[in-house]
């Protein structure tokens, strides 16, 4: 099916603007087709002012003819997805060869002089120059560009990209299976024309006043111009170890050119060829078990909090998430995946929140203040490093010092199409841009600077978690992570799970290469599941595929030895971007500049970040027999799946009953886990069922646990014992320091502390810092029941995983600062709030009628650590609780 619009790009003889033809978007094109051709509409001199003053009456009766000649084209393309033909492979080669030969000699070029020689020399750019011959040298000049601007210019001239530069030219990749109408291309092709000619003063003599810096593209343009120049040079720097611009043109064709081969090619041939070695398998990897070993998993778990302060957090959060369609409610902006607000609170605030319990519950066992660097790789995609910097900053940074974090922007990359690699092109200088795969982390974490700060504090290792699983730090599973890594000095481990067949998530396996020189290398990998063809893995179900059923999930979270992976990223080849891969499998979505909607088939060079497993296989002169976990410097800790990722990364389709990775899965799987930590304290509570069954209906309940409870579950268990949570009930507990005795909740029960962990002091900046133990808010329910009308489940605006609900009635107990509550003995029926202030404890008896309420002030001996407090006592590898009375004169 042809596309109709072609893509125009004006032109007159003396300004080199040009309405060239290019290929229509479906059927194969070579390389050597995006040269110039001559102009479809040339100009001369004598006819413009003729033209130029028929055209604009013309234009209307054009559009109108369109209007009534529309062209209907019937696709028989499945609507999900097609492959795209790719060009012919000896186009390909011949263009990659001739990029090859360019990257070759501008890296041998020492300086800007020589590589500007090298560059100029180049075929497509002599071409470029010579039919652009004044004009565009002019224009350029115009704009006082340095000769390093230049130099990127021409580099994207090289790398047969021009039409990125080009005037009112309107990219048409597409190939949409929808209706097309002439109207369409012809009316922006007319508008289009009009504006140039608009824009100059032609007449029988041509070229009338050559217009000076600021006329030849006005003050927007200029401002597009100069962003064009930024974004290219963020390319070219970054790209440096693989050739800059022209090494990231090259990288796009040789992926798409893999991807064509393997349709043709024994798979197994070029995989191990694309991997260097003469001999390929993956195996089943042998894990560490957490739910098999729990004396084990609580060591380990114990070594992590021991490790604390070698520890540093690393959070890459610069992706698009264009698939959780995320939306600034009042101003209609799209926000990235850190501001989704999940559970009370944007998803940022949550990984804090998890990390801030971790060191809480070191301080209660070591008594020493621990405060973790975290670093946060943003991007400019959805004004991503805007949002999570401006965040950071209203939150006054988390109670943690702006110098305990560190905010590193990754570059964004041009979207290319699927069908030959070109550049997607929204207008003049705007090229569709995104995030280029968490992948990049390490090397951008080299080039900035992140690991000399890690350093700086003290940190040996790092955990990684992505900002969209909200489960990763459910009892011991990051710390076990942790622990296991610092404790045998390995370089990288993954926190795995049972993998959901047909999910976008990849797998981990054991890799074991034969090289050419004889020798065998083993280690831990990830196959993403864009890559599982490539591999000939299926993404079916169990039953009918073996294969990826007995794989573990990959799930993203990580612990890293800072110095292996500071090792990589400062690698001056390709080695710093962990498998570089081109998913073309997605919809690349833009609006044009005549404010038209367009969806192509597209992806952008990508790198993953737990890739970097590659680069830490062992050697062994001979093929490896029995068990080899010991032996290798990568490793897989394993857990119940709900208790290692829950991810909140899309929207939830409209009438759809998939739940999987959306909010609202999520919350379940969060309800899920407070059930099995309940039940093991003799609570009662109805079992969370299968997704299917809330599609349409909300949870049986809402149960929200500050992780400082724990955040290790055998903590957690210490706290509560014995009682009932009735369902459509509702249990949230923003507080560290808490006991339950025999509690019964029919209705809702809320306790909020202002100081769950600890209060703030000020540091030498003003900035105030979170102490914690210092001052904490405390409750003690001992055999109390509550009743009350709750939640009203049957409010329509009620959204269950953003905790935005209805209350008919609640129990409300607020403590702030240091204040303490204690019930014992009582119900408390219908809708109460209790507020205790700042250095009192609110007591509830039973009464004479009723209840009796008693509020008194603290003593002053007890303000910093309350009546009483849980003492943290190590007993081997487990952690024993004792409550403390405060004695009082």
């Amino acid at each position: 099916m042809a596309n109709p619009q072609a893509s125009p790009i004006l032109h007159h003889p003396q300004n080199h603007l040009s309405l060239f033809h290019f290929r229509t978007t479906t059927s194969p094109r070579s390389f050597s087709s995006l040269h110039f051709r001559k102009p479809l509409l040339f100009l001369p001199s004598s006819s413009s002012s003729l033209f130029s003053s028929s055209f604009s009456s013309k234009l209307q009766q054009s559009e109108q003819q369109c209007d009534n000649h529309q062209v209907r084209h019937v696709s028989t393309v499945p609507v999900e997805y097609s492959t795209p033909t790719p060009p012919e492979s000896d186009d390909f080669l011949s263009e990659i060869d001739r990029l090859n030969s360019l990257r070759a000699k501008l890296d041998v070029s020492k300086d800007l002089r020589r590589k500007d020689a090298v560059i100029d020399a180049d075929s497509r750019v002599r071409r470029f120059f010579s039919e652009n011959r004044g004009g565009l040298s002019q224009v350029l000049g115009s704009l006082g560009l340095n000769s390093k601007e230049m130099f990127l210019v021409k580099c994207v001239i090289a790398a047969g990209q021009e039409h990125a530069l080009c005037m009112n030219y309107e990219e048409a990749f597409e190939q949409e299976a929808e209706e097309y109408t002439v109207r369409s291309s012809v009316k922006n092709a007319l508008y289009a024309l009009v504006e140039m000619i608009e824009r100059f003063d032609v007449n029988s003599s041509g070229y009338k006043g050559r217009r000076e810096i600021g006329t030849v593209l006005d003050a927007e343009e200029i401002t597009q111009f100069r962003k064009f120049l930024t974004f290219l040079e963020e390319v070219e720097q970054f790209y440096d170890c693989i050739g800059g611009i022209i090494g990231y043109q090259i990288m796009v064709l040789e992926l798409l050119h893999q991807s064509s081969k393997r349709r043709n090619t024994n798979r197994s041939h070029l995989v191990e060829e694309s991997l260097g070695c003469q001999y390929l398998e993956m195996h089943t990897p042998s894990v560490l078990d957490l739910t098999q070993k729990a004396d084990y998993a609580s060591q380990a778990a114990i070594w992590g909090i021991e490790g604390l302060p070698d520890l540093g957090e690393i959070y890459p959060l610069g992706g698009a998430a264009d698939r959780l369609g995320l939306v600034d409610s009042e101003t209609g902006e799209c926000l990235p995946a850190a501001m989704l607000a999940h559970c009370g609170r944007t998803l940022l605030e949550g990984l804090i929140r998890d990390l801030q319990a971790r060191e809480f519950l070191y301080f209660k066992l070591y008594g020493k203040q621990c405060v973790t660097p975290v670093a946060i790789m943003t991007s400019a995609a959805k004004n991503n490093h805007e949002h999570v910097s401006s965040l950071c900053e209203r939150l006054k940074w988390f109670g943690r010092g702006q110098s305990n974090f560190r905010l590193f922007e990754q570059p964004l990359v041009p979207a290319v199409s699927a069908e030959d690699g070109q550049w997607i092109v929204s207008k003049p200088f705007v090229p569709v841009s995104k995030p280029g795969g968490h992948g990049v982390i390490w090397k951008l974490a080299y080039d900035k600077g992140v690991f000399n700060w890690f350093y700086d504090h003290g940190r040996k290792g790092a955990t990684v978690r992505q900002v969209s699983n909200v489960v990763a730090a459910t009892d011991v599973t990051l710390l076990a992570l942790a622990g296991i890594g610092l404790r045998y000095n390995k370089k990288l481990g993954f926190a795995s799970c049972k993998r959901n067949a047909g999910a976008t998530e990849g797998i981990n396996v054991l890799m074991e290469k034969k090289n050419f020189d004889g020798k065998w290398e083993y280690g831990i990998s990830c196959i993403e599941y864009t890559e599982f063809d490539k591999f000939g893995i299926s993404n079916r179900s169990p039953s009918s595929n073996g294969l990826q059923a007995d794989f573990p999930a990959n799930t993203n979270i990580l612990y890293v030895d800072l110095h292996s992976a500071e090792l990589i990223g400062s690698s001056s080849n390709a080695k710093s971007l962990p498998n570089m891969v081109l998913n073309t499998k997605k919809r690349i979505e833009y609006i044009d500049q005549y404010g038209d909607y367009h969806s192509v088939m597209g992806g952008r060079l990508e790198c993953t970040m737990q890739n970097i497993a590659d680069n830490f296989f062992n050697k062994f002169p001979s093929r490896c027999q029995g068990s080899l976990e010991d032996k290798l410097d990568t490793y897989i800790v394993y857990n119940e799946r709900r208790r290692v990722t829950s991810s909140a990364k899309k929207k939830k389709p409209h009438a759809s009953a998939a739940l999987h990775q959306t909010p609202d899965g999520a919350l379940l799987d969060i309800l899920r886990n407070a059930y099995d930590l309940l039940t093991e304290c003799d609570i009662k509570l109805p079992m969370i069922e299968t997704n299917d069954k809330y599609v349409d209906s909300p949870p049986p309940y809402l149960i929200l646990l500050h992780p400082a409870l724990g955040p290790l579950w055998e903590v957690s268990r210490q706290k509560f014992k014995g009682g009932s949570i009735s369902s459509c009930s509702e249990l949230q507990l923003e507080i560290a320091e808490f006991s339950w005795n025999n509690v019964q909740i029919d209705g809702s029960l809320i306790i909020t502390a202002e100081n769950a962990m600890g209060s703030t002091t000020p540091n030498d900046n003003g900035e105030p810092i979170l102490q914690y133990g210092l001052r904490c808010g405390k409750c003690k329910l001992h055999n109390v029941k509550v009743v009350n009308r709750g939640i009203d489940w049957n409010s329509k605006s009620n959204v269950y995983w953003r905790n935005d609900v209805n209350r008919l009635e609640t129990c409300k107990i607020i403590l702030h600062g240091n204040a303490e509550f204690e019930a014992s003995n009582v119900t408390i029926e219908g809708n109460h709030v209790f507020e205790v202030p700042d250095g009192h404890k609110l007591k509830i008896t039973p009464g004479n009628a009723g209840l009796s309420i008693n509020l008194e002030a603290l003593k002053e001996e007890v303000k910093e650590t309350g009546s009483w407090y849980w003492n943290y006592q190590l007993n081997g590898s487990h952690i024993h609780l004792q409550q403390v009375e405060v004695s009082q004169n």
